[in-house]
């Protein structure tokens, strides 16, 4: 009898623990519900819309053109341009930006002074809004603007029309970096702080060079941030359309026509086939960037996480 009441008592016990499993996963559920829909609605669902508009003639009549799309916008002037000032852009601002992030997070892990205000000045960009930073750019780097005086009261006789000219993608890098320098270095010192430190103090005791410590187990230990800031870093650049929109409007200079304007042109015509088509593009190219980074990460990281 006790060896059957001792099974009707296991039996129960695990009935009551299947209960309390399922009345887990039902409100585990319950709370994932909203987000799922959430991103089921704004994400998925018209993601699978651009692809659809991006291999029909047009959203009215629906007809399947296949490939059509890619290869009409692949032969298109402004597509091609907007193409190659994106990318001329991304590959001076990307590196820059996680360099020169980088460089300020170890500059600022030393004791000299005042690194409290340095830290609070590199973070000021992220608290100020893009309207008022464009406004200020615009006095500056206007034709009649503060930089040329400057370069006159330097002795440099021509004046520079710095946003209507080629000189123009290096106004909108300064403007890209001064905004986002400070949220990328913010990363880096969180990443340094987190390396253990008796691993740095047995490389001092080893008579390890400054730069050797960095190289072997800094930068080491940091793949994983610095992967993280190289994609947002890239992201934020193909994202660079607002500053240049607010400096010189809906049709800039050929310097810096970038993808999106051609996105954006292409809504306002309601020329939907061809704007799926490039976000399609951007994407494939995003994704197969960020796969070679992730590839970099795993290669260099890997003895680390081990």
């Amino acid at each position: 009898m006790k060896v059957i009441h001792k099974k009707n008592t296991i039996t129960s016990s695990k009935q009551k623990l299947g209960r309390q499993k399922r009345k887990v996963k039902r409100l585990s559920a319950a709370f994932i519900a909203p987000s799922f829909l959430g991103v089921l609605a704004f994400f998925f669902l018209p993601f699978l819309v651009v692809i659809v508009y991006s291999v029909v003639d047009n959203p009215v009549s629906m007809n399947f053109v296949g490939l059509d799309n890619f290869a009409r916008i692949l032969k298109n002037a402004a597509f091609l341009r907007a193409v190659r000032n994106t990318l001329h852009f991304s590959v001076i601002a990307v590196p820059l930006a996680v360099g020169l992030s980088l460089l300020l997070a170890l500059v600022l892990q030393w004791k000299i002074p005042l690194r409290s205000q340095f830290r609070t000045f590199f973070l000021s960009p992220m608290m100020v809004p893009v309207a008022s930073v464009v406004l200020v750019w615009q006095v500056l780097f206007d034709y009649n603007g503060a930089v040329n005086q400057w370069l006159a009261f330097l002795g440099v006789e021509n004046k520079v029309d710095w946003l209507k000219s080629s000189q123009g993608i290096f106004v909108i890098v300064i403007l890209f970096l001064w905004k986002n320098l400070g949220y990328n270095m913010i990363l880096f010192m969180a990443a340094l702080s987190n390396i253990p430190r008796d691993l740095i103090e047995v490389a001092v005791l080893e008579k390890a060079s400054q730069f050797q410590i960095f190289w072997h187990i800094k930068l080491r230990y940091m793949t994983s941030t610095l992967l993280f800031v190289t994609i947002m870093s890239l992201i934020n650049s193909f994202k660079v359309f607002r500053e240049v929109y607010l400096l010189t409007g809906d049709n800039p200079t050929d310097w810096i026509y970038m993808l999106q304007h051609y996105m954006n042109n292409m809504f306002r015509k309601l020329n939907y086939q061809n704007l799926s088509a490039a976000a399609i593009l951007m994407s494939l190219f995003m994704i197969v960037v960020i796969g070679i980074l992730f590839l970099i990460e795993n290669y260099f990281g890997k003895d680390v996480e081990g």
